[in-house]
């Protein structure tokens, strides 16, 4: 039981790391009018737990307690769909209407589907 709280914890101080570095670096090369950061964290976590996913149903024998530092912990430090939420929310209160539903549907859509590639990656 320890040991998975202080895997998960260790897995979700890397992931909050992760997520910052992400958006410092995403902040610096494009414009703040769209909230790419965000948008570029939710995917690749979808892409992540996808693979992650996949790499559990093909090899049962791996470790749970690895799959609840990287799945529990990094990922769910990482994907920031509460920030999603108050993206969409803000833009939207803003009169950004076109913008707030092109974020949506972009997250939502290539979301799903860079879950589906992770897993079909490692099918």
């Amino acid at each position: 039981m320890i040991n998975t709280v202080v895997a998960v914890a260790v897995g979700g101080a890397l992931g909050a790391l992760a997520r910052h570095g992400v958006a410092q670096w995403s902040l610096q090369h494009w414009p703040k009018a769209f909230p790419l950061p965000t948008l570029i964290v939710n995917l690749l976590g979808c892409l992540l737990i996808g693979i992650l996913y996949g790499l559990w149903l093909q090899r049962p024998e791996l470790s749970p307690l690895l799959r609840q530092t990287l799945m529990v912990g990094f990922l769910g430090a990482f994907t920031t769909f509460s920030t999603f939420s108050l993206d969409s929310l803000r833009l939207l209160e803003n009169g950004e209407g076109v913008l707030a539903i092109t974020y949506i549907l972009l997250s939502v859509c290539i979301g799903l589907l860079a879950t589906w590639a992770g897993l079909s990656l490692t099918r």
